[in-house]
């Protein structure tokens, strides 16, 4: 028994996945050896069809996993080897989580919650094998309960997962070489995600003409060019972490495109499989998709051609009522109480590009705090009245190349 995550109701949440709420009325834990007869951890390696979404609304995290998966030595720190139902089998599953600062490891039971036979929360296309789940049961336990993982971005999800650095791009003001950074960061194994902005709260997760899903995070997997007709075409590769749900479009599966490309690469890279992933022209993925969001592995920028080394350092601090939460700059007698740190650049060499410095702001325990009813800031937003924090710089030394 997990004393920290018992298998009950404190481990699915608080509200809609509360003690007395009808989504959890019926639901039984159990272990994968009581829901197969060869029950697996991996299967033939861990790929993204093992990704398939249950009733939890973290498609965002989802999305991280699935790009995970695309990179074996990032997903061996988080999901160490050796771990089976069959050698040394003791029940028990341990992986890893990058927060604040420091590699975390979390152990957890393999009790999951099922409904009818069949589990609750993500699950993989194998009946019978259970990392994904498990891992995500891993998360759900860092983060308080499984509710705690409902709604938010795939960045956060690529840092935890890498603790690496993350940019995101607003498609419609997207730099002219996108293309060139998407292939530079699937080249140096960086994890990408994108969604599609909802604009009114009627379109909450709604399905558009082509089938694509508004407010859902899907992962970049793959881009290529092809030879269409007599000239190039960029291709974006897109998986919905629901495992189903594609683009019907140009370019998806058996679209008419395909049959004007050299028979090879269409092989290749046409699967015409109902899995959830798809291609699409990069053309159309600016105009369908809203947002791109890249995680770095390294703090280096990818929009650069050149190797920079980068200095680290990190802070941790507190606003804290009626002592450090000064308040905004409306506040003068107390704005200056407020946590403050300072950074000095040393002056660009004549033919160096210059000092750059990146900020990241990281709410400590963010999840955790959703069930007592704190209005919490998204990462990223703004510094004020943020119950905790860790404050991450980054900067460049003009000499340091």
């Amino acid at each position: 028994m997990d004393e920290e995550f018992p298998a009950g109701p404190s481990a699915l949440g608080y509200r809609d996945l509360g003690p007395y709420s009808p989504k959890t009325q019926g639901i039984v834990w159990k272990r994968p050896t009581e829901l197969c007869t060869n029950p697996q951890f991996i299967v033939g390696g861990a790929t993204r069809t093992d990704i398939r979404q249950g009733i939890l609304g973290d498609c965002w995290l989802l999305a991280a996993i699935a790009s995970l998966t695309l990179d074996q030595e990032i997903l061996d720190r988080i999901v160490p080897k050796d771990q089976s139902f069959q050698k040394n089998y003791a029940g028990i599953f341990h992986f890893q989580f990058w927060q604040f600062g420091e590699w975390v490891d979390v152990v957890v039971d393999d009790r999951l919650p099922t409904k009818n036979g069949q589990l609750l929360f993500l699950h993989s296309e194998e009946g019978n094998e259970f990392w994904s789940a498990l891992l995500e049961k891993a998360y759900a336990k860092l983060n308080g309960s499984y509710e705690a993982l409902t709604g938010g971005s795939t960045i956060e999800g690529f840092e935890d997962f890498t603790g690496g650095i993350a940019e995101s791009y607003d498609l419609r003001k997207a730099p002219p070489n996108l293309y060139q950074i998407i292939q530079k960061a699937l080249q140096a194994g960086s994890l990408l995600g994108c969604s599609i902005d909802i604009t009114s709260a009627a379109e909450t997760e709604a399905i558009t003409s082509k089938k694509l899903v508004k407010g859902h995070a899907y992962s970049l997997t793959g881009a290529e060019e092809v030879n269409y007709r007599g000239r190039p075409e960029k291709l974006v590769r897109i998986r919905n972490p629901w495992g189903e749900v594609e683009w019907t479009g140009a370019w998806s599966d058996n679209a008419p495109e395909w049959n004007y490309v050299d028979p090879k690469q269409k092989q290749a890279l046409d699967k015409k499989a109902d899995d959830g992933e798809f291609w699409m022209a990069f053309s159309d993925f600016q105009r369908q998709f809203t947002r791109l969001e890249i995680c770095n592995l390294t703090p280096d920028t990818l929009t650069s051609d050149h190797v920079h080394k980068w200095g680290l350092t990190l802070f941790n601090s507190q606003w804290k009522r009626g002592s450090t939460a000064g308040g905004c700059q409306n506040y003068p007698a107390t704005y200056w109480t407020n946590p403050q740190f300072k950074i000095k650049l040393d002056e660009p060499d004549d033919d160096d590009e210059g000092s750059t410095v990146l900020v990241g702001l990281m709410q400590k325990n963010r999840r955790r705090e959703k069930k007592m009813g704190e209005d919490l800031l998204s990462i990223g937003y703004s510094l004020y009245q943020v119950p905790k924090e860790v404050c991450t710089f980054y900067w460049r030394l003009p000499s340091s190349r």
